[in-house]
């Protein structure tokens, strides 16, 4: 066995104990009866049930495998249990082995996958108004891609320009790997292309920033409504800075112990409004602690993936060339991979984020042997 290997089946043993803690404490009256403990164990067993239930898959395989393996050795075995054995060991071995990656990858992703809701903002930067023309691209192409994967796709909030462009947009999208595969979108995002506007056919750059963050559940941030969020309320205003509401329908929260703010006046109902400004505070206070809290692994990931703050460029989208850029999965002397942007820019994106993700993968791996030296 290898350092690594020693390392991951220390880290599943762990996990496969956990996750039968978890199962017993479940039926625990005592832990029954509190809501908050019953939901944390709920969530914990659920994230950890496909994991272990593939791990002892595949000790079971391995298991089958080197019985296979030990007849085969063994000079006084039977002849008829031999033939079977051999018929039997290369299917066996193939299988475990499939097994195992899969679990490798479900190990270092668990996390990720348990986070089935997700906040996308999208800004407009550098550009004008082609600017919101190409962040209203970047918000049809993600709605194209939920609608692929079955996810449901929600606009909190939209502020447009007089030519159809956003200023700025933030999405609620839910579904399971959501955050697992859409997470890879926070950074800064660059389209190089003729704008409508532009009279002379020339190819302008501009640019929109993306950030995406995990929507927590209630029992993941703790924010006191009352002492920690200051409430502003004012009318929310129509084309040409009309105030087309007689009533304060438009919301600001602020989170005093961070200095966190959302604006939201997109609805015509205070209520509905309030609803969504918390959804999205709840999100950025989360993100903001979790990233304090994980900053070493942040580092980590930062490295390979990208940090995905919004002013690292990831991608450029280069409609002159049909080419779109990737600047994180830079081979030997490339700025980065490359692919059909007609396809990626209308919905068709997991080429790109299966790349992503394979990469965040195997550096994951790599991070958890390193942990063990």
């Amino acid at each position: 066995m290898t350092q690594q290997q020693d390392t991951l089946t220390a880290k599943l043993e762990e996990l496969d104990r956990r996750f039968d803690q978890a199962s017993e404490q479940m039926q625990d009256p005592a832990v029954a009866s509190d809501r908050h403990k019953i939901v944390a164990l709920s969530k914990e067993h659920a994230r950890l049930e496909p994991l272990i239930g593939k791990w002892r898959a595949y000790k079971k395989l391995n298991d089958q495998w080197s019985q296979a393996t030990g007849i085969l050795e063994d000079p006084s075995a039977d002849k008829d249990l031999k033939e079977l054995a051999e018929m039997e060991v290369h299917d066996l071995k193939a299988a475990a082995q499939q097994a195992m990656e899969e679990v490798k990858g479900m190990l270092v992703m668990s996390d990720d996958l348990g986070i089935r809701s997700i906040m996308l903002e999208i800004r407009a930067g550098t550009g004008g108004e082609e600017a919101a023309l190409f962040a209203r691209d970047l918000a049809n192409m993600y709605r194209h891609y939920s609608e692929r994967r079955g996810w449901s796709f929600e606009v909190l909030s939209a502020s447009g320009t007089d030519m159809g462009g956003l200023r700025e947009i933030v999405i609620n999208v839910k579904g399971d790997g959501s955050w697992s595969r859409l997470g890879y979108e926070s950074g800064g995002h660059r389209v190089q292309r003729v704008p409508v506007t532009e009279a002379q056919g020339r190819v302008h750059t501009s640019a929109a920033t993306v950030a995406v963050l995990p929507e927590p559940e209630d029992i993941e941030v703790a924010i006191d409504w009352d002492k920690d969020v200051l409430e502003h309320t004012s009318r929310a205003g129509g084309p040409g800075g009309q105030n087309v509401n007689k009533v304060e329908s438009a919301i600001r929260l602020e989170h005093l112990p961070t200095g966190i703010t959302v604006s939201m006046r997109d609805e015509k109902s205070q209520h509905k409004n309030r609803a969504k400004a918390r959804r999205v505070l709840a999100a950025r206070v989360f993100e903001h602690f979790q990233s304090q809290q994980n900053a070493a692994e942040a580092a980590a990931r930062k490295a390979m993936i990208g940090s995905g703050d919004r002013s690292q460029r990831i991608r450029t989208y280069n409609f002159p060339q049909n080419r779109c850029t990737d600047h994180r999965l830079k081979g030997e002397g490339q700025e980065g991979a490359n692919f059909n942007l007609e396809r990626v820019i209308g919905g068709d994106m997991d080429e790109l984020i299966d790349a992503l993700v394979a990469r965040d993968k195997a550096q994951r791996l790599s991070n958890l042997s390193l942990d063990a030296q």
